[in-house]
């Protein structure tokens, strides 16, 4: 039996709640080129897409992939898939020829809409290469020997290129379905249909598909807005990619559950998010804490005006202490929480409420969602751990994946037979319930027999004057096993050495946590939703330190 606590609708009946709360308040916004829709227009631009996909011919359970930036028909499709049952399929903005191959293969990919393409890699024409006969087939009879699944090739804008349809062809196909035919479409659907495939980012392992439900995703999206305290008076600045959960759930679904106004950035620009903040008064700003960083860092921070916001969310990786509280005070974000999931988990389960205290919101991650249960667990055994004891992070509820798709073996791995998910994050709950993490289970540094947490080494140097960031990884070591290495990012104008990092920390923290290594870089490598890559700087580390 549903609990009363979650609601049983459709991607689509969210979308039509808020029209009927908010039709003459801005739905979607895009500042820097002066395009906005109240919630009614978006409703009938929604309708009028997913009457033109249907006479398309795509049919309930369809993929649709889009491939595409945060252009202004995204999240249009994002509510058109949904309506007429087809299932949205993010595609990474960075991905490579190589691995749109194998995400169409995998996925056995009907549809995809692509943009021209995005920094250096030509969307049209990778499509091109991977499918040839779209040059000389006729649209909509597509047959492709590499991809037998795909039957169409779309553009996500007006431009007309050979074999795709444009968006304009899309909308004006309307016509050819009626209202009796799209609503019988939508009165096929239910709640625990997939409404929504995202491929892992890849910060581990080889990509699989999550299949993502109304029912998922839909009750996230409310619970996130609530902890918030989201409304139609609210204004949401997004400036990460919608093809992430942290986008199309934490950003989309919790502010249109709520008849908010979404501001949206094509792609990631501190000026411009400050810019968006200041023209569109916004009330809220979600992201990264590489995003904030860079905002509070920015040479133009003090000439804008950040005090409408008022809430916000910081997730995607740990957040730095003192970034926090900066936030806090110099962006007016006394309400901003913090958020912890991943795509698995649709994504959030654990999050911080604006009630609770500044102590609790930069320190942990928050406590359990509604409706949702966490428990800390050994890694190994999977047995239940007691409060104060380091273990891995599971959850179980609504808000469980309904698998890999194609990969029942790795979908049993990661979901045991009771319903509950294993993260791969390690961490540890308080007497109240709130977890704190410390670091991924494969982080873990073991230095001569002894754990060491990457997150506490780099939250004790974060107190360094001069530190803008620290990463902490593992360094092979033939005599202790792995050593403790430190990537590090100076602020403009500090000069310090390794040394003096390694001073820093000696008599403060443990001996084995002092870093052995320490290198000054000017980045670290990134997923396109902001992600460090903490694999990729083991591998640099390895490198760097052949001898350790």
């Amino acid at each position: 039996m549903e609990s009363p606590n979650l609601q049983s609708l459709t991607l689509g009946q969210i979308l039509d709640r808020a029209i009927e709360t908010n039709p003459d308040g801005d739905a979607v916004v895009y500042y820097d080129r002066d395009i906005r829709f109240t919630y009614r227009q978006f409703g009938e631009l929604v309708d009028d897409i997913a009457k033109g996909l249907m006479a398309l011919g795509i049919q309930k359970g369809e993929k649709v992939a889009v491939w595409a930036t945060n252009v202004p028909y995204w999240v249009a499709l994002q509510f058109a898939t949904a309506k007429i049952g087809a299932i949205l399929l993010t595609v990474n903005t960075l991905y490579k020829i190589s691995e749109v191959a194998y995400l169409l293969e995998q996925s056995d990919c009907e549809n995809i809409f692509v943009i021209d393409g995005f920094r250096d890699t030509d969307y049209v024409q990778t499509i091109y290469e991977l499918v040839p006969e779209l040059k000389t087939q006729q649209r909509g009879f597509l047959k492709s020997p590499k991809f037998p699944f795909l039957k169409r090739v779309l553009f996500l804008g007006h431009e007309k290129h050979r074999g795709m349809y444009s968006m304009a062809e899309v909308i004006s196909l309307k016509h050819m379905v009626s209202d009796e035919e799209y609503h019988a479409r939508q009165a096929q659907l239910d709640v625990h249909d997939v409404v929504n495939m995202q491929y892992t980012s890849g910060t581990t392992g080889f990509p699989k598909g999550v299949m993502l439900t109304h029912y998922n995703v839909g009750n996230n999206g409310f619970w996130i807005g609530e902890n918030q305290l989201l409304g139609p008076q609210d204004r949401l600045c997004i400036p990460v990619p919608l093809f992430h959960c942290f986008g199309c759930v934490l950003c989309v679904l919790a502010g249109v559950n709520h008849a908010s106004t979404l501001v949206i950035l094509e792609v990631f620009d501190p000026v411009q998010v400050m810019a968006a903040i200041e023209g569109e008064r916004c009330t809220t700003m979600n992201g990264v804490p590489t995003m904030f960083i860079a905002i509070l860092q920015h040479k133009l921070f003090a000439k804008f005006d950040f005090s409408t916001l008022r809430t916000g969310i910081m997730a995607g990786s740990p957040c730095p202490v003192s970034t926090m509280e900066e936030v806090m005070e110099k962006m007016y974000m006394r309400d901003i929480t913090i958020c912890y999931g991943l795509t698995e988990a649709s994504p959030v389960f654990l999050q911080t409420t604006v009630n609770d205290s500044v102590r609790k919101r930069v320190e942990t991650v928050g406590k359990a969602m509604p409706e949702i249960e966490v428990e800390i667990r050994d890694p190994e055994t999977q047995k239940t751990l007691p409060v104060g004891t380091i273990g891995e992070i599971c959850c179980r509820g609504y808000n469980v994946m309904k698998g890999y798709y194609k990969l029942p073996e790795a979908t049993a791995q990661t979901v045991d037979r009771d319903g509950w998910l294993r993260s791969g994050d390690l961490g540890v709950m308080d007497e109240e319930g709130y977890v704190t993490i410390t670091g991924r289970h494969k982080d873990m540094i073991i230095r001569g027999g002894e754990n060491v947490y990457p997150r506490e080494v780099e939250e004790y140097i974060f107190r360094m004057d001069g530190i803008q960031d620290v990463q902490v990884v593992g360094v092979p070591s033939a005599k202790y096993g792995e050593q403790v290495g430190a990537f590090v990012i100076r602020k403009e104008g500090f000069d310090f050495t390794p040394e003096d990092v390694r001073d820093f920390c000696r008599g403060k923290i443990s001996s084995y946590k002092v870093p052995k290594y320490v290198t000054f870089v000017d980045g670290y490598p990134l997923t396109a939703s902001g992600k460090i890559q903490k694999f990729k700087l083991r591998d640099q580390a390895a490198e760097l330190w052949p001898n350790a």
